[in-house]
Formats: C-alpha cells, structure tokens, sequence
C-alpha cells in the first residue's frame, strides 16, 4: 500500500535559515520538493560531477581490494589526496605497462638478429667497416650481394629473408636499412623483467592502498552526497520579502505528523501541515507487510505508483511467486533454491539478506508446486510408488479422453484469473480516481469478461444448464454493452461513443486472448525444465550402466550434479524474466497501471 502523505509549507526568517535546514535534516522525514528550473547551478554541477568520479573510483577500489576493504577510516586523509595517490598508481601502472608493449616491440624485432653487442658494432665502423641491417621477400634477394656487399643471411623467416651486409663504406643494396633498437636482446630482456617486476610492485602498492583507504574514500563520497543534498534544498527554497523570509515546500508521512509538528513547534517556525490531494504530485513511500515487502524491489524495476493510484506490490508478490514456481516446475530444484539462499544469507550484507530471504520464498513456492506438479530433480513423482494419495494432488496428465494437457489448462486459468484481477484493479482505481460515471467503460469489460468466464466454467462443469448459460450470456453482454458502446463517456455524442466502443472491442478481442495465450509461457517453461533434468538423469545412469559400479558412480554424480546444477541456473534466469513480463505487460497493461510516481526521498544525513 502506499503511505498516505501530508505536505508542509515552511516560512523562515533568513538568520533561522541554516539552522533550521539542520533541524529538518536531523529528523529525517521531510522531502523537499524540487522547483528548480532552468540551467544547473555551477557549484551543484561541479559537486555531483566530483561525486560521480568518486563512485566510480570506489567501484575500481572495492574489486582491486578482492571485495574485502578494511573498515578503518582515516580521517586525516582528504579526498582528493586519496585521489591523488590513487591516480599516481594508476599513472605508474600504465605507465609500466606501455613500456613492456614497447620493450615486446623491441625485443621481436632484435630476436631475428640474435644477441649481439651493439660495442661491437661501434668498433668495426671505427676500423672503417660498416655493418647495415636489411630485410626483403625471398624472392627479391639477389646472390651478387654477397659478393658486392658482403651480404650474410642471418635468418629466413615466412618467406623473408633477413641478412647484414659489411662494407668499407655505408653502401649497400637499393633499399633502406632497418633502424634496430640501441639495445641488445639481453638488455632488453633485462629491462622488461624490471620493469615487471615494478609493474607487479605497483599492482601490489595499489592493492594494499585500496584496502586501507576504501571505507576512508566512501566516507568523503557520503559526506559530499551530503552536500549535495544541501545545496538541492537551498536551490529549491524559495526566498521572499526581498530575502528577509525563506518559503520551503515537503511532504512527509502521516505516521510522522507529529513528531515533525513537535520539532516545529519548539522552534518557534510558522508552517503549515495539510492533507495531500490525489492530484498532488505527492512521493511515494510504500509500506507493505514482510511477505509484500521482498518484492518492492520488483515495482520499482518498473517504476513507482502515482499517488492517486494503487500499490501493485500486494497483488505482484503472491502471482510472481507463483509464475516463478510454475516455471521451474521441480520441487527437487526448489529445496536447492532453499538450501542456497540459507547458506547466502549467513555469508551476505545486510543489504543482501533481503534478497536472501526473496531466494528462500522463491524456493518454498518452488518446492511446494512442484510436487503438485509431479517432478523431483527431473524425476516424475507420478510413476512412483508412492501413497495414492498423494497422487490425488498432483496435477499431471492429459482431462479425460481428450489431448488437452491438465498443466496447460492450469496455466491458461491462471492467466485468466490474473487478468481478470488487473481488469478488477483497472475499474476500482477509475472508480476511486475520476468516479463512476467516469469508469463505466472499464465495468463493462470486466461485467463482461468476468461474467462470461464464469458462465463457461460454469456450463463446462455442467452446473448450470444451456439454457441457463444463454440467458446468462444474453443479461451479461447486454448490460455491459451498455457500458462499454453507449456510456464510455457521458460528455460525448453517443455514436462518437459507439465508434470508439466498437475500436476498443477491436483491440480487446485482438489484444485479451493474446495476453490470456501469453501465460502458456508457463507450462512450456516448467516443461522444458522437467524433460531437461530427465534427459541428465537418463544420461547419468546410462554411463553409469556402460562404465560399471567401479566408475559409474563417479561418472554418474558428476553428470547429474553439472547436469542439474546448469538446469537450475537456466530455469532460475527463465523463471525470473519471464515472470515479469507477464507481470509487467499483461498485468500492469490491463490494470492500467503507470508507474510515473516520484519515490520518497527524505533530506536526511547521509549514512552508510
């Protein structure tokens, strides 16, 4: 649900300014609304570009220090000497690894020549002996040089040939001869093992300092976010009387009325409380109970309610539980969704533990409809010898004599139920937001939708008689065309209002069965997962068959645990996106649902 809202107006006398900006952050509750229009302010840009390289950095720190920082801050450290040193290393690094790039250049160019002494080189030239370094296709290579030039191949190599010649003058064969580096092959090899071995001492230098600075370079992070959120209120305070009084605008939740009037009071500050209004552009603050709670996490990927409409969590959790169980169909794979996410929780954040305890829930859905389903690690519980029963509950098989799967039908009921839900969400919220005369349209697809669902099921079931049925089926398509062709809006001409109920029909009879159909999705997963898993556990124990007890055992617990290990991983990643697909289509499509709101985000000092 979403906390109701109260919003306060603020007047302060501008020498009361900064300490009252302190009252208000130190409480905690209150949003200030954002007025400000136009070009950022310099000092706000300059801040949140300062903030961002320091999140960045903090990301880099945290992986270079193996996710494991210390915990001490050093406060007589700043920023930006943090920055500093930890641009240097960075710097040097670099820096070390462009030398070895170069000294690798080198060194592939001086390997075709050999280690020589470049001295040696120096002291022929002074004996009035010049030796050139040439390289040429094979096929270009002329015999005479060796004659004219002295020419010595020293190597040939992918149908080139490389050769010096000696001469008692700098001549040689038409061609430029190569520029060899100064140094010799050993003293490139030694220059690139020194500077390894600095590179590798940087590396460790950087290592170590991000593990001692880290919590120090976050602090500073929050302490400028901090700043931000400062400078953001007194960019949006609104000054009057020529300066002399601040107007300040929020909101604050309901349940936090009176300790807020309590701290205003005391301060001596004039302001109003009022009650916010649906057409409020009031933040939404959601609260929900701890089951609901685990999947907030899901309408914000969305986006938040606006405050005129309904929460979708309550309604999103129990159904994205069950889409995600359906999908993965294996009660064996859910108890390892249990057993993962207990051993996760005692390992994580306490951040994490809530999408910790999401993992658990997932899995005892999991568990519990895939035994209804009939299938354990792949294994179906039907050919079993188990308790009669038990086999009552499973829902496996084909209805009677006919080809229709009972899982599939299961699925498609599902589906229809959670249309209906967002049809039945759809009409309540026009209803609650504009009025009834304003939803008359949205009660009359859902009268009609509704109606004929239960009447099909009920003639199916043979509860009711045919002509029941058609008596029913004639009430509940004529009183909802009423609404749907001749009431969709009560300030339009009627036939204007015949021509756009004849458009919506079009696109509900196009667009509804498509959405019900969608909800197959949920059988094929659960299906495709099972036939996986039975596909490893035939593999295993053919090669447990083939290869014999000895190593059969070993053979067959690797497959089935690589086997089913990949199949829990590919069906967890499935029944993930594609349960919120039809979460965030077809769902929140036919419920009308926005998600345009404005999250809560109260002025508050900024903690870890």
């Amino acid at each position: 649900m979403i906390t109701k809202m109260k919003k306060l107006t603020f007047l302060v006398y501008h020498k009361e300014y900064e300490a009252f900006l302190a009252q208000i952050r130190e409480a905690g509750v209150v949003h200030v609304i954002e007025r400000q229009c136009g070009e950022m302010d310099d000092t706000l840009l300059q801040f949140m570009q300062k903030h961002t390289l320091y999140k960045n950095t903090l990301q880099s720190m945290y992986i270079l220090a193996d996710k494991q920082p210390e915990e001490k801050v050093h406060e007589e450290l700043s920023a930006d000497a943090l920055m500093k040193s930890y641009e240097d290393l960075q710097a040097q690094i670099q820096d070390s690894n462009q030398q070895i790039s170069a000294i690798d250049k080198d060194v592939a160019q001086m390997e075709v020549w050999g280690d020589f002494d470049w001295e040696t080189i120096s002291m022929l030239e002074e004996a009035g002996w010049f030796v050139q370094f040439y390289t040429c296709p094979e096929k270009n290579y002329n015999e005479t040089w060796s004659e004219y030039y002295n020419a010595i191949v020293v190597k040939e190599s992918g149908g080139h040939l490389y050769f010096v010649t000696v001469t008692p003058r700098p001549v040689g064969p038409d061609m430029e001869p190569l520029r060899l580096p100064s140094s010799s092959l050993s003293e490139l090899n030694r220059k690139k093992a020194g500077t390894e071995e600095a590179l590798m001492q940087a590396q460790a230098e950087l290592k170590a300092f991000c593990k001692a600075n880290y919590s120090t370079m976050e602090k500073h992070a929050l302490r400028l976010q901090g700043e931000i959120d400062l400078l953001k209120v007194k960019l949006n305070s609104k000054h009057l009387a020529e300066g002399t009084v601040v107007l300040i605008e929020g909101w604050i939740p309901e349940d936090c009325e009176a300790d807020v009037r309590k701290l205003l009071d005391e301060s001596g500050t004039y302001y109003e409380i009022r009650a916010a209004r649906r057409e409020d552009n009031a933040p939404i603050k959601l609260k929900n109970n701890a089951f609901a709670r685990m999947y907030e996490v899901l309408t914000k990927m969305y986006g938040m309610p606006e405050y005129a409409e309904f929460d979708p969590t309550p309604i999103l959790a129990p159904f994205f539980s069950l889409f995600f169980a359906f999908c993965m169909g294996d009660a064996g794979y859910g108890l390892a969704l249990i057993a993962l996410g207990s051993i996760l929780k005692k390992k994580m954040s306490k951040s994490m533990k809530g999408m910790m305890n999401l993992v658990i829930t997932l899995g005892i859905f999991t568990t519990v409809i895939g035994a209804i389903l009939g299938t354990f690690f792949g294994v179906s519980l039907f050919d079993l010898e188990i308790p009669a029963k038990l086999k009552e509950f499973m829902i496996v098989g084909k209805i009677g004599e006919t080809t229709y799967d009972k899982q599939m039908l299961l699925a498609l009921i599902i589906g229809a139920v959670h249309i209906c839900i967002a049809m039945t969400v759809k009409a309540v919220g026009q209803t609650v937001r504009f009025g009834f005369k304003e939803s008359l349209s949205a009660w009359g697809w859902l009268l009609l939708v509704v109606g004929f669902s239960c009447t099909v099921g009920l003639s199916f079931f043979k509860i009711i008689s045919e002509n029941v049925s058609a008596w029913a089926f004639a009430v509940i398509g004529g009183t909802s065309a009423i609404g749907i062709y001749l009431l969709n809006n009560i300030h339009r001409n009627v036939f204007v209002n015949i021509g756009a109920g004849v458009w919506d029909t079009y696109n509900m009879a196009t667009g509804l069965m498509g959405d019900i159909l969608s909800y197959i999705r949920l059988y094929a997963l659960g299906l495709a997962g099972g036939m996986l898993g039975g596909v490893f556990n035939q593999l295993a124990f053919t090669v447990y068959d083939a290869t014999g007890p000895a190593l059969g055992w070993l053979f067959c617990g690797l497959i089935l645990i690589f086997g089913h290990t990949l199949n829990i991983a590919m069906s967890c990643l499935s029944a993930f996106v594609h349960p919120l697909r039809l979460t965030f289509v077809e769902y929140f499509k036919n419920s009308g649902y926005n998600g345009k709101g404005e999250a809560y985000k109260p002025f508050t000092t900024v903690k870890k």
